[in-house]
Formats: structure tokens, sequence, C-alpha cells
């Protein structure tokens, strides 16, 4: 029997900005190696609970444990080394494509050498003759290519993804599924991934988190979500994007 391992843990992590709560008493696991989808309405939570996790907002009650160590003892630098964030528009600085795979060594007062750039560039699909291309010029998915893999440069043991495919066309958001997958199947790579699309969740994903109003209301394998008995959850996965 295979023990399960455990990437992150939240225990009763809440978040407030003034008296209001955005986050509410969440708690759960995340496992390694594996797929975990954070779906529900505008306004739930997903994005916030991304910036707890990897400390660019604090939370006000409770802990995340990363590594047995909670995250709020872990230099920012460290903590975000290993767990990266990919943000929803692919924004690139600007340059090439090689300045900026280049800039998370740069803040770590280190280089980055072509042929890594490339070794990058090449893992999520995009050919030797992008490298130096001025970053303007790339396409929609091609930036969150690029984005992708600026990412992977720092080698995180966890990767979030907030909505990397919202804004792409259906061509983009398969390639972009199908290199998920592939980094999840070949690396064992833990990912985290913020969607609307409840039939994109259930494409990618092994288990499913959703948050409304600020709590999380279910929580486990994604092909058992069409079993959830929360009224709430099940409002949601018939309404689509409904409070």
């Amino acid at each position: 029997m295979t023990m399960t391992q455990t990437a992150l843990t939240l225990d009763h992590v809440s978040f407030h900005i003034d008296d209001v709560a955005i986050i509410k008493d969440i708690s759960g696991t995340i496992e390694a190696g594996k797929i975990t989808a954070f779906v529900g309405p505008s306004g739930a939570g997903k994005s916030t609970l991304f910036r707890l996790i990897n400390q660019l907002k604090t939370h006000t009650k409770g802990t995340i444990t990363f590594n047995n160590e909670d995250v709020k003892t872990i230099h920012p630098m460290i903590l975000r080394k290993n767990i990266g964030i990919v943000l929803q528009e692919g924004v690139m600085t600007p340059g090439t494509v090689y300045d900026n795979l280049a800039l998370p060594r740069q803040l770590q007062n280190d280089t980055l050498s072509e042929d890594d750039a490339l070794s990058f560039l090449l893992k999520v699909g995009l050919e030797e003759r992008f490298l130096h291309k001025k970053a303007k010029e790339l396409s929609g998915g091609q930036k969150q290519k690029v984005s992708i893999a600026r990412t992977l440069v720092n080698q995180p043991e966890v990767l979030l993804m907030d909505e990397i495919t919202s804004s792409l066309d259906q061509v983009s958001t398969q390639a972009i599924e199908t290199l998920i997958k592939q980094l999840n199947k070949e690396d064992h790579q833990t990912i985290l991934w913020i969607t609307h699309n409840i039939d994109q969740a259930k494409r990618l994903s092994d288990n499913t988190w959703v948050l409304i109003d600020g709590k999380c209301r279910y929580q486990g394998p994604t092909n058992q979500l069409d079993e959830a008995t929360d009224q709430r959850v099940i409002d949601f996965l018939e309404g689509g994007d409904q409070s």
C-alpha cells in the first residue's frame, strides 16, 4: 500500500480585510504529485487563498504548513522559489524571452545560461527560435507558456496556476492543458489550478476544492464531485459561475 504524501496543509485558515472575512476557517491537505483544481464563483476567495499559500498575503488566523514548516516562518524568497505562481495574463517584462526566463535567477543574484534557458523553453513546447524573440511579440498562448517556463526555472515543488487559460482561445487552452498534464505525469509536479470551468477541472484534476463565499464546501476526488451533497455545491455545479 502506497502512503499518500502531503504537499501542503491548511489548518483553520482565515483571512480578513478590516472586519470583512474573505477566507473563512479553511482546513485541508493538498496531495503531493497530484493536480488539485480550485473552482467556485467569482469572489469566492480562490485567488486570495493562493496568495496566502505563498504569502503574497498574510492569513489572519490558522496555519499553512509546507514541508512541515509554517509558511510564515519561511523566508519569502525561499518560499516563492519552492511555491511558484503563474498568473492569468502571462505578464512579460520588457526585453526578450531569454530576459524573462533569466529573471528568477537574477533576483537571486545568479545567472541562467542560454542552454538552460533553452531547456526550459523546450519543456513548455517552444522552439529555440523563440529564445531571443521580443516578449511583446508573442501571442497570448506563447506568453503563457513562457510564464510557465519562467516559473519552472526555480524548480518549484508546487505550482500555483491562477486562471491561466481564461483569456486564451480553444487551441491555446488545449495546448496549455496538455503541457500541465505532461508536467504532472513526467515530473510528478504538484499543481494547484484555479478555474471557473467545471469541465476543465474534470479533465485535468485528481482532486477538487469548491470554494463558495470564502468557505471550502467540497474537498475530495474530482471523479466524486457530482456526488457532492452540499446544496451550495450542487447549485454551483448546475448553474456554473453562480454566487
